[in-house]
């Protein structure tokens, strides 16, 4: 279609397309805040940076911190033979808690006692 239109018609195809329309980003009505917390995150990546650590790091032992360092350097297979495991483990767990919860049935020790 353009290549029919001559340049000038052209340029003025472009400059209709144009909105000369000027928003107020400030006003909440317009530009709400799609996510909760951004604009509290945003106003702490402009504080000077401080030589604290972030308060998720404040509970963490040195043992947490070093398995947070040996995950960030695996790759995504050894990411996920890790979950794997993890999930084979958690099975694992279940049953042997779904034999002693039958154990303990058996044994008569999960009754409430009598009054």
């Amino acid at each position: 279609m353009f290549s029919l239109l001559s340049c000038s018609k052209r340029e003025d195809f472009e400059t209709s397309l144009l909105s000369y329309e000027k928003l107020d980003r400030a006003s909440p009505d317009l530009w709400p805040e799609q996510l909760p917390g951004v604009v509290e995150f945003a106003a702490s990546c402009k504080n000077p940076i401080t030589n604290s650590p972030p308060k998720w790091m404040v509970e963490l032992e040195s043992e947490d911190i070093e398995m947070l360092k040996e995950l960030g350097s695996l790759t995504t297979a050894n990411l996920m033979e890790k979950v794997k495991g993890l999930q084979n483990l958690g099975y694992q767990l279940g049953l042997e808690e779904s034999r002693e919860m039958t154990r303990g049935k058996f044994l008569n020790i999960l009754e409430r006692p009598k009054k």
